[in-house]
């Protein structure tokens, strides 16, 4: 008689351990797409010269993107996201706050604007977007990061 993982259901087709690494996944993916977002509302909002929101060669949104969604791995390396990818205070803080100075640092080195008003725009639109879908997922789950921590205690 076959034996199961420890952990595993009966009848279950997966280990446990793959559903907490799709949700890591998922999660960078929301956030990847949100930077992204947010960078293409931003050059739609500045499209002063016609060009579009690819700008003219088709590089202009990646342009912008780019140093954020480097600062966003390295903010998702720094934080350990993946082990409570949904967490509005233990990820979402840290992934927003180096997400922010890294992004703003690499635009710097690499030649791109950081006007004030940017820095203010950009600083309050992600953390809207990166700790806000994980305050709504948790509001959802009806109770947020004490009360998961508290589980199975």
């Amino acid at each position: 008689m076959p034996t199961r993982p420890p952990g595993a259901l009966p009848g279950a087709s997966r280990p446990r351990a793959s559903r907490p690494r799709a949700s890591a996944v998922l999660a960078f993916a929301l956030d990847a797409a949100l930077v992204v977002a947010f960078a293409a509302i931003g050059r739609a909002s500045h499209d002063d010269d016609g060009a579009g929101v690819l700008g003219e060669g088709g590089l202009g949104l990646a342009t912008t993107a780019w140093p954020f969604l480097a600062a966003l791995v390295v903010g998702w390396l720094v934080s350990l996201a993946w082990r409570r990818p949904a967490a509005p205070l233990r990820t979402g803080v840290p992934v927003w706050l180096v997400a922010v100075v890294g992004g703003m640092l690499l635009r710097t080195l690499s030649g791109q604007g950081t006007a004030l008003p940017f820095v203010v725009v950009a600083t309050l639109a992600l953390l809207a977007l990166l700790v806000g879908w994980r305050s709504l997922a948790a509001l959802a789950r009806g109770g947020g990061e004490r009360r998961s921590r508290t589980v199975g205690a």
